[in-house]
């Protein structure tokens, strides 16, 4: 019983750890997509710029590599760092609150995008889910800075809290790809007319944010049982 117990850990395991590989591999391959399509077929990424459309860029650049990213990472290395669980909490923790950080910064470059352009905030469906996510995850981290890294909170707690904690984030981070995606939607709408590189490369990108979204998830649900 105990082995047969042992090869299911190990098989699982084994599928954790190629469901991990692929997450970077799409993440990492969306992170160089959006990159080239940023800098090649559009203005180039600069906050500070008066070019609008390269504040725009920031948003694009952050809400994904900065901050979607970031969460995904986070997630996955709670169960596959090969270190102390204090050390994977703290990781775990420590990168998604860098995640959050990078979040504000391209939030507050969509505002600015904004008021460059004199358009009105909030009124697209990628907005709405987009800073919704937001708010949620930044609630979340709190909660599970309080519940998990807090030395004054009790082990009961903790374990009738985590299941939540994992439900919720991985709820959130598929959240995060849709934000992720209808924004991608949304802003080839803006460019309209496009050369069909580009328009496959948008694809892509949106293919492989997908795509890393499902693997860190199914990298997760797995880690559980490892």
């Amino acid at each position: 019983m105990d082995l047969s117990a042992d090869r299911s850990r190990t098989t699982l395991k084994r599928h954790s750890s190629l469901s991990t590989l692929l997450a970077q591999f799409f993440g990492i391959l969306a992170v160089i997509l959006m990159l080239i399509w940023l800098l090649h077929y559009r203005e180039g990424i600069e906050y500070g710029s008066d070019n609008p459309l390269k504040v725009l860029n920031v948003h694009i650049f952050l809400m994904y590599c900065g901050f979607l990213f970031l969460v995904g990472q986070a997630m996955m290395i709670y169960k596959t760092a090969y270190a102390s669980h204090q050390v994977q909490k703290m990781v775990h923790g420590g990168l998604h609150l860098i995640g959050l950080v990078l979040g504000i910064v391209g939030i507050c470059a969509v505002f600015r995008f904004h008021d460059q352009v004199n358009a009105k905030d909030m009124v697209s469906l990628h907005s709405w889910i987009g800073l919704t996510t937001f708010i949620l995850l930044g609630l979340q981290w709190l909660f599970g800075a309080f519940t998990f890294l807090a030395p004054q909170s009790s082990s009961g707690t903790r374990t009738r809290m985590m299941p939540w904690h994992v439900l919720g984030g991985r709820a959130l981070l598929y959240m995060g790809i849709v934000a992720a995606l209808t924004g991608l939607m949304e802003r080839a709408t803006m460019i309209g007319q496009s050369t069909n590189a580009e328009s496959r490369l948008i694809n892509f990108t949106g293919l492989a944010i997908l795509l890393f979204g499902v693997s860190v998830d199914f990298s997760v649900a797995l880690g559980r049982y490892t």
